[in-house]
């Protein structure tokens, strides 16, 4: 099968099973002159400010310390290393990026992808079906719907 060539790949990447096969399946079906590995992350106050919001508890206010790097963005960097990693293995020419969310992951990728001018955007998904799938849809559907840019949405393996 012959490769279709895209000047920039945006490859959203969390370090999960499936987003580690739509790399490889981003290395095997698209060529391009570079491909962008983007791991989002959301800062830990924030991410506390939410689940607080959500249980209804009023939480003491947390400050993080300032001076140290917030560890949800050192463990965003690990998994878009890893990411970078394999899109290189998978014969992309690939460089990284972390994104803070501020919304939803979604919408980060969105953002990303316009700020970059992805020319197709690679994704995985969970694979939910059913019941579950109408409850949750999935980043890669979200971004589906509210990019305007081709995605390449890579289901699970069977097995998983």
């Amino acid at each position: 099968m012959a490769q279709s060539s895209a000047d920039l790949i945006l490859i959203a990447y969390d370090g999960s099973e499936n987003a580690q096969r739509a790399i490889r399946y981003a290395g095997h079906f698209l060529s391009a002159g570079r491909a962008i590995v983007v791991t989002a992350w959301e800062p830990l106050a924030r991410q506390a400010a939410r689940i607080s919001g959500l249980s209804g508890v009023m939480q003491p206010g947390w400050v993080p310390d300032i001076q140290q790097e917030d560890a949800a963005l050192t463990d965003a960097k690990a998994i878009n290393d890893e990411g970078i990693r394999l899109a290189e293995a998978a014969g992309l020419q690939a460089d990284g990026r972390c994104i803070e969310t501020e919304t939803t992951v979604w919408a980060a990728i969105v953002d990303a992808a316009e700020e970059l001018d992805a020319t197709i955007i690679v994704t995985g998904t969970r694979g939910s079906t059913g019941i579950r799938a109408l409850l949750h849809s999935s980043v890669a559907d979200q971004v589906l719907r509210h990019c305007h840019r081709p995605v390449l949405i890579v289901p699970p393996n069977e097995g998983n």
